[in-house]
Order: C-alpha cells, then sequence, then structure tokens
C-alpha cells in the first residue's frame, strides 16, 4: 500500500497533522499511527464514554443513545468512524436539551410549592383573626397541584407531607388566634405602662440635669456640657470664656433673714443669668451661693458687655423679700480658654482670679489681661 492511499483512510486530524508536519514517507507514518488507541484499549473507552453519557433525566433520549452503544459494544472499532462520532455528539446535545427542559418543568413545581407556602407564612404572620381561613385556602391550592401528570414520585410525597404540615398549622393556628385575642387587653395594658415609664423616666431625665432649686444645669450636667463644648472647640477652634461668680456676704443674709430668703436671692440671680445668657451658652450652679458660665464670643468687646450687663442689673436693682429690699452684690473671675491648654486650667484661673476680686473689696468682675469691672 502507498504511503497515498494510508494518508487517505486517516482520520481529518491525522491527515491535518500529516500536512502540517510534511509527512510524505512510511518511516514518518508510523510515529502518527502509534498515538492510536491500541484495540485492548477500544472496548474499555467505549464502555466509559457510554457511563458518562447515561442515564439521561429524560428517557426517550435514553433508548436513542443505549441503541447506538449496542453497536459500538458489538463493533468498538465504530468509535474511529466520523459518522458515529458526529451521533455520539448529536445525542449528548439532545440530552442536555432534554434534560435541561425535564428540569425547569419539575423545578416550576417545585416553585409551585415554594410560593404557595410563602404566601401561606405572609398570611399567618400578618393574620388578625382570619389565619384559619387563609391557611385552608393554601392548603387547597397545594392539593389541586397534578404533579402525576410528570410522574414525580418524589414531588407527590412532598405535597403529601406539605398539606399534611398545612393542617397542623392550621390547627396551631386557631390556638394562637385565641390566644392573642384573650391578650391584646393585657398587650394594650402593657404598652400603655410602657409608655408612661418612658414620659416618666424623660421627666426625671430633664430634672436631674437642673438643679431644683435655682432650674440652673447641676454641677453634674455643666460638667457633661463641658465635654460637649470642648469637643466642639477643639474641631473648630471657637472662642469662649469661663466666668465664675460668687454672692458677696452671702452668709450674713442667710443670718440676717433666714435660709428662705437665701434660697430667693439665689433663685433671682439664677433668673438673671439664665435670662442674660445665650442659648449656645451654659450656666449651672457650681455649689452654694457660686455659679459658673461658658460664654462663646467673638470679639473682646462681646464678652464685656454680657458681663457689665449681668453687674448692672444686679447693682442697680434691691432683691425683695416679705417687704425687704436688699441689696446683693457679687464678685467674678474671668478666663479664656485659648490662652490655657486645657479646660481645667482655665477655670482654675477664673477661680483664681475670684479669689483675687474677694481680695480685693468684692463687688467686682477681674480678668486674667488685668481688666477689673467695677
Amino acid at each position: 500500500m502507498e504511503v497515498k492511499d494510508i494518508i487517505e483512510n486517516l482520520s481529518p486530524r491525522e491527515r491535518s497533522e500529516v500536512n502540517s508536519n510534511n509527512i510524505d514517507s512510511i518511516q514518518k507514518l508510523i510515529p502518527l499511527l502509534l498515538k492510536r488507541v491500541t484495540p485492548e484499549n477500544v472496548e474499555p473507552l467505549a464502555s466509559l464514554l457510554r457511563k458518562s453519557v447515561l442515564p439521561s433525566i429524560c428517557l426517550d433520549v435514553d433508548d436513542k443513545i443505549e441503541h447506538l452503544f449496542i453497536k459500538i459494544e458489538a463493533n468498538p472499532q465504530l468509535l474511529f468512524k466520523e459518522e458515529v462520532q458526529g451521533k455520539i455528539e448529536d445525542f449528548i446535545l439532545k440530552r442536555f436539551e432534554a434534560d435541561k427542559k425535564l428540569v425547569i418543568e419539575q423545578t416550576s413545581d417545585i416553585s409551585k410549592f415554594v410560593t404557595l407556602m410563602g404566601q401561606y407564612l405572609n398570611d399567618a404572620i400578618s393574620s388578625s383573626g382570619n389565619g384559619s381561613k387563609n391557611v385552608l385556602s393554601i392548603k387547597e391550592k397545594i392539593q389541586s397541584i397534578d404533579l402525576n401528570a410528570n410522574g414525580l414520585k418524589e414531588l407527590e410525597q412532598l405535597q403529601t407531607e406539605l398539606v399534611s404540615a398545612a393542617g397542623s398549622i392550621e390547627d396551631e393556628m386557631d390556638t394562637v388566634s385565641d390566644k392573642l385575642k384573650s391578650g391584646k387587653s393585657k398587650v394594650q395594658e402593657l404598652e400603655e405602662k410602657v409608655k408612661t415609664l418612658e414620659e416618666e423616666l424623660t421627666k426625671s431625665k430633664s430634672e436631674s440635669m437642673k438643679d431644683h432649686l435655682t432650674g440652673l444645669l447641676t454641677r453634674r450636667a455643666y460638667d457633661e456640657e463641658v465635654k460637649r463644648i470642648e469637643s466642639h472647640y477643639k474641631r473648630s477652634n471657637t472662642q469662649y470664656a469661663v466666668v465664675f461668680f460668687d454672692l458677696d456676704y452671702f452668709k450674713k443674709i442667710n443670718d440676717t433673714y433666714g435660709h428662705d430668703c437665701g434660697d430667693v436671692i439665689l433663685s433671682t440671680f439664677a433668673k438673671i443669668l439664665d435670662k442674660n445668657t445665650r442659648d449656645e451658652d451654659i450656666v449651672g450652679r457650681y455649689g452654694g451661693e457660686e455659679f459658673v458660665a461658658i460664654v462663646h464670643f467673638n470679639l473682646t468687646r462681646e464678652l464685656l458687655q454680657y458681663l457689665k450687663r449681668i453687674k448692672t442689673i444686679v447693682t442697680s436693682n434691691s432683691f425683695l423679700y416679705k417687704g425687704n429690699k436688699i441689696k446683693v452684690t457679687f464678685s467674678a473671675g474671668v478666663s479664656i480658654r485659648p490662652n490655657h491648654d486645657s479646660y481645667e486650667n482655665t477655670i482654675q484661673k477664673a477661680d483664681m482670679l475670684l479669689y483675687e476680686a474677694k481680695e480685693n473689696g468684692r463687688d467686682q468682675i477681674k480678668l486674667e489681661d488685668g481688666r477689673t469691672i467695677k
């Protein structure tokens, strides 16, 4: 047999390799032919291929594939025929398409179950006494699904189990509905109690921040507000002053007119501070007859105007108690936050300036730049 005749009987892949490698002699053809599967391996190869494509989900395709492989088992060399290889490829594609179609049909039935059970759960959750009726309706829908058409015994069993589960849930919903009805008034009662407690807590929190006598911030509430102001100061570099107030000779007022009078003086002085201090600033009772304010300002004259306004109101008026007109003065120390590296150092400076004001005769305001307001 000539080389040309041998090449014509090769497979297309082999002929392509012959052309690309310029094979033109028996000697050169031998390595190519040795690459072929040996006869003793063809039969196991055919069996392996058969197992890889069978069984299929679609029985119709299975029959056709099985018929082809019966022929191949009788003559394994058919695997190397282009016609047979084409049929195998065609059957595999048809098998995938048929299987995909059947899977879609089966999952469609399962999807119906999932949808119905989802609908049931939504209805059950939002049920307001009609739960049993809704569950019964859904159970009837599940029962109406015809699963036998596809001969899927697993889904038929699933249908039976779901119908049984729906019946059990129906019974449970009857019991739950009765309990909800009987407990409705208790729930409303609890809601009212919770609402009352919330109101009392809000009121209690608000009251705990205010001094009971003066209505100003308590020492503790003032310290909390200082944290907020300090945080803003560090972010925005805002400028504020700490003003320490102390009523002059307050012990003498208590000794002369009694503690009730002293309380009236404290309350009235607090009202003056509160009314003349802006909302963005804070003022609190620091302890006894001491008060402290944090006052923001851009220009120094704004701070001076605030201090002079408080001084004028207090010293130009008399405090009334049971027909007695009582003259009251105060001393104060003022420090500026940007002049110090912390709030603690700032308030310490204000306290020192207050002490100086008292030592220098009281009834005056000392600022850290050396100014005194009398």
